[in-house]
């Protein structure tokens, strides 16, 4: 886990909206469900669990934009540059943080992929090229 005593800062790409945490409350998880996948366009989202009180915005707050992806699950995405943040069933005592959008290094690793179930039939790693940048 990280440093309990060193909060972590996030922010969407045009650095309009940033947030803090105390700390991921939750282990990362790789989440493949339908509307992750969909939302983000990508194959899987790397999520983190924070409780609320463990998470506020510090910048940018009025520029959050959010719809509703399933019953009672709010995603909230910078209207400006459309970086989703953090998504949030208020049933719930914590929020999801999509932890790619961290700008400190959480200190830990993923620890499972998540709704496998709906997972991509062409997503393999196995046999492939792996280049550190995009190769012209």
């Amino acid at each position: 886990m990280n440093d309990p005593l060193k909060p972590l800062h996030g922010s969407c790409c045009c650095k309009a909206v940033r947030y803090q945490v105390d700390r991921l409350d939750m282990p990362i998880s790789h989440c493949h469900c339908h509307s992750c996948r969909k939302v983000h366009a990508t194959a899987f989202v790397a999520t983190a669990g924070v409780m609320r009180e463990h998470f506020r915005w510090t910048q940018g707050a009025e520029l959050l934009s959010s719809f509703e992806s399933s019953p009672g699950k709010l995603r909230h995405f910078c209207s400006r540059c459309g970086s989703h943040l953090m998504a949030e069933r208020g049933h719930q005592p914590h929020v999801i943080v999509r932890v790619a959008t961290l700008d400190d290094d959480p200190g830990e690793q993923p620890t499972c992929h998540i709704w496998t179930s709906h997972d991509v039939p062409w997503l393999s790693y196995e046999g492939l090229e792996q280049w550190e940048e995009w190769k012209a």
